[in-house]
This record gives C-alpha cells, structure tokens and sequence, in this order.
C-alpha cells in the first residue's frame, strides 16, 4: 500500500470524536479494507481549546482551507445544521472531493443540490448515518433493492419519542413525566423539540421517500405532528383494541384518483398499530424501518437509530465505500429522480382514524352520530359503546378515507349537540 488517502473531518463532538477514536483504533483493518491506509489529514471545530484529546497539529477552525486542501482525498461532515455545513461540502465537492454526511436536516433540505453537484464533479455523497444511525438502510434502498418497486416504507426513525411512548405504554404515565424521565436517562435533550415535535423525524422520512420512489422530496413536503397531545388515555385506548401507539414516518406510493399518475404520500405522526406488528415489539430508544416491495415482500431493519459510537459505526460504513470507489477512479451509485412522482397532500392521502367521543347516553345519538360520518363519505369499520349516562362513550374506527374527510368528520362532530366532547383522534396504521 502506498501513500495513504487524507481524510478531512468536521466537527468533533458525540458522533466526530467517535470516528477519530474508531480511525485510530482500527486503522489496520481498515486499511485491509480498503487497500491503502487512511490518515487524518485535520478536524475542522469552532473552539479548538475544547477538544484536548485531539492532536494539536490537526485542529483548525479554518474549515474551509481544510475541505479544498489538494492533499484531502475525503471528507467527513458531522457538524449538522444547514449553514455552514451546506457551503462546505459544496467547497468540498468543487474541489473534487468525495463526501460522507451523517446531516439528516441539511440532506432534507438540499439533497437535490448537493447530489447534483456531486454527480458533475463525478464524487460520492453517501450519508447511511442520518437516517437511523448504526442500522444499514440507506444503501439497501439504494442498490439492493434497486431492481424492484418499492410500495411503502414504514419506521420508527426517532429514539426519544420511540422512549417516551414505550414508557407511557409500560408505566400508564402521561407524556411530560415519561418526557422528564427520557431526560433523565439521557435520551431526550434539554430542547427536546426537534424530536418531540417530529421534525427530526420528518428529515428522515424526506430522505427515505427520495431514495425510495427516486423523487425529490424536502422536508417542507412532509406532513408533521409531534407526540406532545399523545394522552395516557390515548395510550389506554390503544390497548383496548389490541394496539400500541408509535410515531411513525410513513412513505407511500399512492394511486391517483380518477385515473390520474401515481403520487407519494409522506407523513410523520403518531399512530396506533396492532401488536402483532413487528414496529409494536420496537421498544425503548431503538429504531426499525418496515419496507414493502413488489418482488422482496417484507423487510424489516432494527438497531440502534442514535448515539456517538452507532452513528460513527455508519460513518465508517461509508467512508470504506467511498475510498474504495476513489481507488478504482469511479463513483459509486447516486441517487435518481427519474421518476418525478407528485408528493399527495394530506388532505388527498388516505388514513383510518380511531375516535372517542364523550356522548349524551339517549336514543338515537349513535344514529345520528353514524349520519355524520356519511354525509361527510368516511365508513364506520367498527364502533363500541362504553359506559352509560353520563360516564358514556363511543369508540369508533373508520375505514380508509381522504384525511380531509376524516378531518372534517372530528370538526362536525365537535359541533353536534349529542356530543360533549371528542376525547381522543388518532390515526390507526397496519389495521386490515
């Protein structure tokens, strides 16, 4: 093996110190791996007097120098963020470097721009780990699966919220003490916003409907609820009729109405699913993706979606990828878009809601109630009564029908009369 290839690395908190110790440590292997030895060439931070465990000679807060340097073969991102993240790799990719990304928001945002770049200046732009950490996934949907259609992609990509409502489902606590809890333990953060919220989650699922329908998706096209309503009686509920409640990223190829194209619907919400699900066993902070294709079937992926050393494991994943395919003097596949596919709003996608209602116990309300639900085209699939007088309650779920129907639904059902309260809407996924 002859000179070494120079690896550039930004930043060096959880997920960058855990690469630079993994490079270390297991630098032969790795060189085996790949056929030349793999160097450190620098680490790009912002208050180098913070990372005493760094050599002195590599650091630099000149991030940019470091990326066009003409010794740098490769380049390491995992500082996050859009800015300067999104400049830097540019600079990189201009400068003909190769690119390996563990940004889940920036990919989210500007992976049509940066795969565009990288493919004129012929380098990869691989990022296994913004999307579930450690678990391989990426590259499956990618090229494994490259020769079949894929139909949905369904995943618990968020480890905080996945800790939260496994929590509430195991205790009966509600969601600010299982959020203090997650905290506690380390899995939340302080602002726990980003993954509370879904918008984390929400990257991720633009990310995985792009490279799964080869379609632009950004962020901004997702459809995004957060978990913060999920109640403890929601929780309950779920567990009446044989379901547990997740936060789920769902991608799906939806079939135009009136004949019309093919279009994706992509969505982050929490949900019930049945317990024989194999997304229900997926407890604590772990992640599992849940991937339907036309020839494969069912695939499920699972493993650790967070941390420094499962993130870094992914990193590395790439990094040999991508110096093997700099040896050979080719890049490696990219992404496509040849297909172009509209994404749906949430109005046109269909959903089945599960739905309590607080009601007056008397003659004929579950008529009129039913009457509502047809007039606005949403079909009853099952309903049940708890509890009389005043303690009564009705617990219907629907079929699948436009969410905008759905939604109108709840609204006219807050209006009428003979309800005094809807308790409780959420959505219900894996249901035949």
């Amino acid at each position: 093996m002859s000179d070494a290839l120079k690896v550039a690395l930004l930043g060096c908190g959880t997920v960058g110190s855990a690469v630079l110790r993994l490079l270390s440590e297991q630098s032969d292997d790795l060189a085996a791996r790949i056929g030349r030895r793999v160097e450190v060439a620098g680490v790009a931070v912002r208050r180098p007097d913070r990372h005493p465990e760094v050599p002195a000679d590599l650091l630099t807060t000149d991030a940019h120098a470091l990326v066009t340097r003409p010794d740098v073969d490769l380049v390491v991102e995992v500082i996050g963020g859009i800015e300067p993240a999104r400049s830097l790799l540019l600079a990189a990719i201009g400068a003909g470097k190769s690119v390996v990304s563990a940004n889940k928001a920036l990919l989210a945002d500007d992976g049509v721009a940066l795969h565009a770049a990288a493919s004129a200046a012929g380098v990869d732009l691989y990022y296994e780990a913004a999307v579930a950490g450690a678990i391989p996934l990426l590259r499956p949907l990618r090229e494994s699966l490259a020769g079949d259609q894929l139909r949905r992609v369904v995943g618990i990509v968020n480890g905080t919220t996945n800790y939260i409502l496994s929590r509430m489902a195991e205790t009966g606590a509600g969601f600010g003490e299982a959020l203090a809890e997650a905290t506690e333990a380390g899995y939340a953060e302080a602002d726990p916003t980003a993954d509370v919220d879904g918008f984390d989650a929400a990257a991720k699922a633009a990310i995985l409907a792009s490279l799964a329908f080869h379609s632009p998706v950004t962020a901004a096209d997702v459809y995004r609820e957060g978990i913060s309503a999920v109640s403890a009686t929601d929780v309950a509920r779920a567990a009446e009729i044989g379901c547990t409640v997740k936060l789920l990223a769902i991608c799906e190829r939806v079939a135009g109405a009136d004949g019309a194209d093919d279009g994706v619907a992509v969505r982050v919400h929490p949900a019930m699913i049945p317990t024989t699900h194999p997304l229900a066993a997926v407890g604590g902070a772990f992640n599992a993706v849940f991937v339907e294709a036309e020839a494969a079937g069912e695939l499920m992926f699972y493993g650790r979606g967070a941390g420094g050393q499962p993130t870094a494991s992914a990193v590395l994943g790439d990094l040999v990828a991508v110096a093997r395919n700099r040896l050979a003097g080719a890049a490696g596949p990219g992404t496509t878009g040849y297909a172009g596919l509209t994404v749906r709003s949430m109005a046109d996608t269909p959903t089945r809601y599960h739905i309590s209602l607080d009601v007056a116990d008397k003659p004929g309300v579950l008529a009129t109630v039913a009457h509502e639900f047809a007039a606005q085209g949403v079909s009853i699939a099952t309903v049940r009564q708890d509890g009389h007088g005043e303690a009564a309650t009705l617990v219907i779920v629907t079929h699948r029908a436009p969410d905008a129907a759905l939604a109108a639904t709840v609204t006219r059902l807050r209006e009428m009369s003979a309800v005094r309260g809807v308790t409780s809407v959420l959505r219900v996924e894996g249901l035949s």
